[in-house]
């Protein structure tokens, strides 16, 4: 028995040994079981124009509209007649065309949402009105398996000024604010769109629930629906024309019931061009991201004497140590910070100043080199549309970084820690610099001609790419996108809420001939993302995202909020999503680097969630290592197997023998 196993033993390891011999003998390239990337690098590398650069049109929207995780675009033509659906391939690594149809007025802007409350995307589109004062406003609505009813629903027209989506009464669909011809009373657009009777309006106009002094719209204006107080519920901040060269805010926080109070008014700074939201300081709370020019030219839409100021949000801040937890439920007490269990209670001494501590103001010639001159104004278009200082986190550290144009050049500036040397840090107050990111062969650095530059993530992989659209004078393309192929040793999170028109992941149509279809494209407008997560050292912070806060002149916002995480080695302590009128919930433990679809219920347990984990190049080695150690352990097995069963018949013959031995 033994020289049995003895040469099964030998067989064996002859076997590996003949094996393992010709495994090396094969080339390396042969044992490789993934394709190779498509980007290789750790650079900013230059993608192309993805399918879009054929014409002469430009990007004006966002949206999922075939509702697969992928973020689609809408093309509007240079004559701004023509709007079309571009469905990106995840296979083929582009954007493919899709649907198509002309509008009869001049479109000014597009906002993909779901205004017929069905769970998936409808277009409405901002035109040229009657007469030169008014803006027409009509829906495209969505038609089974894909496009659009070429017969638009008419809405009452609007002045010049674009109104914004909200949602006045946490019911879920999508009301517009903003002002009628011949109104000084600030007007809802509210939905009143039913189904079953598919020839009703879809809008009636009514007064705002607002009351108390009311300004006069600014036109253009950086309006928004976006969480101001700190209890995650949007409210409404407004951008007013007070006269030639001077622009007032208010802020109206919205309250239990339907109607908003005005929290606080007064004069924005001198020279105002744009107001942008983003948690800048990584606190918990949304912060504005003023841009100031001392003078605009109408003709090139450059600015003179530009700044960058912030206008931090007084607010309470995360307590510190676990013993400071406890929040007050009662208005009266002060309170002195707020725990991560309570970061969506509202802080009614919320506050922002234009002077003093809080505020920050870095002009444009300290992050740009040279004497370059800011792009506040896209010219190119008719009218001139507002160019914005673009948000986001780039390098996945938490805290937004800024893509801005000056001179027809695109500038990414990267959030730092303040240091010596560090632009931004010499201005008093100021919590962070930016330092520009000039890393190897920068494919922004030849671009002369760029119009705008926004925040993008090419096949959702989890990093923030570029998108930069170009007037055309350098004889390239009108589209470019740069990829972002920097390693960053952080983590990233992904959400988006959508409306409760389906209650689970599918939706069915009333017409049971027609197949289901998922309303993962149907995000809705104003929705806040607070959360915490401790770091490698064990730091606690928090912070706050939004999701689509600004959808007026071609904000290109896309449909999802995207924030970075940083280094941890943790889940997402506490995640906190935010709808309309305290339609809140807490969701604990959440996987980093991962997609996070939420449709809401009635009561927050009944919120249904679903959690996208990304995939990598990592996940088939763990199979081979699973695998291999099943395989290993196995072998393990098997040798103490047949080593216990020849004891066993070496045991059981000594038994016999000790027997036979007694029997003499």
């Amino acid at each position: 028995m033994r020289l049995l196993l003895r040469r099964r033993f030998r067989s064996l390891f002859f076997l590996f040994f003949i094996t393992t011999l010709a495994l090396l003998a094969v080339p390396t390239t042969a044992l490789w079981p993934f394709p190779p990337k498509r980007f290789s690098g750790n650079s900013l590398l230059s993608a192309g124009s993805l399918g879009l650069g054929d014409g002469d049109g430009r990007v004006i929207a966002f949206g999922d509209f075939n509702a697969d995780h992928f973020m689609d675009v809408i093309m509007l033509s240079s004559d701004q007649h023509t709007i079309s659906v571009y469905l990106w391939n995840h296979d083929n690594f582009s954007f493919h065309p899709s649907a198509s149809f002309r509008h009869p007025q001049r479109v000014y802007n597009v906002v993909p949402g779901d205004y017929t409350h069905d769970g998936s995307l409808d277009i409405l589109v901002m035109a040229q009105g009657a007469s030169n004062t008014q803006l027409s406003l009509s829906v495209y609505t969505s038609e089974p398996g894909g496009g659009f009813n070429i017969k638009p629903l008419e809405l009452p027209p609007s002045i010049l000024a674009q109104p914004i989506p909200f949602d006045s009464d946490g019911q879920m669909r999508i009301d517009l604010l903003g002002l009628q011809p011949g109104s000084s009373q600030l007007t809802m657009w509210e939905n009143v769109w039913n189904a079953s009777d598919p020839s009703g309006p879809l809008y009636a106009t009514t007064d705002a629930p607002f009351s108390g002094p009311q300004c006069r719209i600014a036109n253009p204006h950086s309006n928004a629906a976006v969480d101001l107080d700190g209890d995650c519920v949007a409210d409404i901040f407004l951008v007013c024309d007070d006269g030639p060269g001077q622009k007032t805010f208010q802020i109206w926080v919205s309250n239990p019931d339907t109607s908003f109070t005005l929290a606080q008014s007064g004069s924005l700074p001198s020279g105002t061009q744009s107001v942008v939201f983003a948690d800048m300081d990584r606190d918990g709370t949304i912060d504005l991201l003023i841009t100031t020019c001392t003078s605009v030219s109408q003709s090139t839409g450059l600015g003179t004497n530009c700044a960058l100021n912030i206008a931090y949000n007084k607010q309470l801040p995360l307590c510190a140590s676990s013993s400071s937890f406890p929040f007050p439920s009662d208005p009266a007490v002060a309170k002195p910070c707020r725990g991560p269990a309570t970061l969506c209670v509202a802080d009614p001494h919320f506050s922002f100043s234009f002077s003093g501590p809080n505020y920050v103001s870095v002009p444009i010639s300290d992050l740009v080199q040279g004497d370059a001159k800011l792009h506040v104004l896209d010219t190119s278009f008719s009218p001139a549309q507002p160019i914005l200082p673009r948000p986001g986190d780039a390098n996945l550290d938490g805290f937004p970084d800024l893509l801005l144009i000056a001179d027809g050049r695109v500038h990414l500036l990267i959030s730092s820690p303040c240091a010596r040397g560090v632009p931004g840090c010499a201005a008093p107050g100021a919590r962070r610099g930016w330092l520009e990111m000039r890393k190897g062969v920068d494919p922004l650095a030849s671009i002369t001609d760029a119009r705008v530059a926004v925040f993008v993530d090419l096949d959702e992989d989890g990093t923030l790419d570029v998108m930069v659209q170009r007037t055309g004078q350098q004889g390239a393309g009108r589209v470019l996108f740069v990829q972002n192929n920097f390693y960053y040793d952080a983590f990233f999170m992904k959400a988006i809420l959508l409306n409760d028109a389906c209650s689970s992941s599918w939706c069915l149509p009333e017409n049971s001939s027609l197949t289901r279809y998922p309303p993962s494209g149907a995000s809705t407008f104003g929705v806040s993302y607070k959360y915490t997560i401790l770091d490698t050292s064990g730091r606690r912070s928090a912070a706050q995202v939004p999701q689509l806060p600004q959808t007026s002149y071609q904000s290109l916002n896309t449909p999802y909020a995207f924030f970075g995480l940083g280094r941890t080695n943790n889940y997402i302590e506490n995640l906190f999503a935010g709808a309309a009128r305290g339609r809140v919930a807490a969701l604990e433990m959440v996987i980093p680097n991962s997609k996070l679809v939420i449709t809401p219920g009635v009561e927050p347990d009944q919120w249904h969630k679903e959690l996208y984990l990304r995939p990598g190049q990592w996940i088939p080695w763990v199979g081979v290592t699973v695998l291999g150690t099943m395989v290993a352990l196995a072998g393990v097995v098997l040798v103490l197997h047949l080593n216990e069963k020849r004891e066993d018949e070496l045991e059981r013959r000594r038994a016999l023998h000790h027997i036979n031995f007694d029997a003499l």
